[in-house]
């Protein structure tokens, strides 16, 4: 049962207009240079009500299958977070029954159980008073893509996804994101992608400190890439399919792999233009089986 005024917190999805891999530390973590962006289409983590021990249940288009154990990041957040708060504020370390409504496809490249932890993060916080500060320390031990879903705000993603600086101020673009129903390993990913050569040495992407247009930004995006596209389209070559039917769309000034995939993305000039493309795709994606969402890049960011 959900509860409509329980304490909740959205997870929204993550996308990387560019993923440059720039190098690789000694521990084996990859280094990157990644412009992230937030979506609209997002997850939703509720506190239903305290207990004696930090638990997790799991619903929403994409939740079955997925496990609710230990090694799940959002009940790894909260016990993080629950450890962190007995010693450093207030005492407060109090259990409560979470529960993820998970509307994100999974091992898709958006950064969903991220952006989940990062969501539990900021929620729990806000029941036990703590200041944002105080998550990145965690959200770090937790994945690259945790610490850009604390806030979830357009940011420059650096170092092992730990540096994060200002984005461009960004356009009113439209977005499309489209996924094939096909998890894809990220490890694998890495695999291809170290075998087909690995890093590139290249000058640092140019970003201006703002976009005054869809075709301005795609007009830089376009001296970027994604690093890890063609090695995820050779483990996954439903992604070529992906991108050459959103490429195909009416409007579309771009396509281009999120994260490892195998989630794709289309840039156009405005919201609508980018829902009146997920309509003309929409016959096509139900027979597939392709989940799409469209609108405009998620702005506000997330605050505690």
């Amino acid at each position: 049962m959900t509860f409509p005024d329980a304490p909740q917190a959205t997870a929204h999805a993550k996308i990387n207009l560019f993923l440059h891999i720039t190098g690789r530390r000694d521990d084996g973590y990859h280094l990157l240079d990644s412009l992230a962006v937030f979506a609209g289409a997002a997850d939703r983590i509720r506190l239903e009500g305290p207990a004696d021990t930090m638990s997790l249940t799991i619903d929403g288009p994409f939740g079955q299958g997925l496990e609710a154990d230990d090694q799940n990041l959002v009940l790894r957040a909260a016990r993080a977070l629950q450890a962190k708060a007995g010693t450093a504020f207030n005492g407060l370390t109090e259990s409560f029954r979470l529960k993820l409504e998970k509307n994100l496809p999974v091992s898709s490249g958006i950064g969903g159980g991220s952006a989940d932890a990062a969501a539990t993060l900021r929620l729990l916080a806000r029941e036990w008073n703590a200041d944002q500060a105080t998550l990145f320390p965690i959200a770090e031990t937790l994945g690259a893509d945790v610490p850009v879903c604390i806030a979830q705000r357009p940011a420059r993603m650096q170092g092992i996804g730990e540096i994060l600086a200002p984005a461009p101020v960004l356009p009113d673009a439209g977005l499309l994101l489209v996924n094939p129903g096909v998890g894809v390993s990220t490890p694998e990913v890495f695999r291809a992608f170290a075998a087909g050569g690995g890093i590139t040495e290249r000058p640092e992407a140019f970003l201006p400190t703002r976009w005054d247009s869809a075709e301005a930004m795609v007009a830089d995006l376009n001296a970027t890439t994604n690093d890890l596209q063609a090695p995820a389209l050779s483990q996954c070559p439903v992604i070529g399919t992906v991108l050459a039917s959103i490429a195909s769309l009416p409007e579309c000034l771009l396509a281009r792999m999120s994260g490892s995939g195998a989630t794709c993305f289309g840039i156009f000039p405005n919201p609508d233009s980018a829902k009146n493309a997920a309509q003309v795709l929409n016959e096509q994606s139900a027979r597939l089986g392709w989940w799409t969402w469209a609108g405009g890049f998620h702005h506000t960011g997330s605050s505690i």
